[in-house]
């Protein structure tokens, strides 16, 4: 019952995630350590800036969309 719950609630996570738009860093460093093994892997940290970047597309700090 433990394990079914602890399923179900990875899943909850990642239905959020994409949900709001939060792209998997795990996925992420997966999909490098079997596709690209010998580049560097960004941190976390700069992951999620890039993903933010790359989302709202901001220019000096500023997001260019309008809603």
């Amino acid at each position: 019952m433990l394990k079914k719950l602890k399923v179900i609630l990875h899943y909850r996570k990642q239905f959020i995630s994409l949900l709001v738009g939060v792209p998997s860093y795990e996925k992420y460093v997966e999909h490098m350590d079997t596709h690209h093994p010998g580049e560097p892997i960004q941190s976390r940290k700069e992951f999620f800036c890039e993903a933010q970047e790359t989302r709202y597309n901001s220019k000096d700090g500023r997001v260019s969309r309008c809603c």
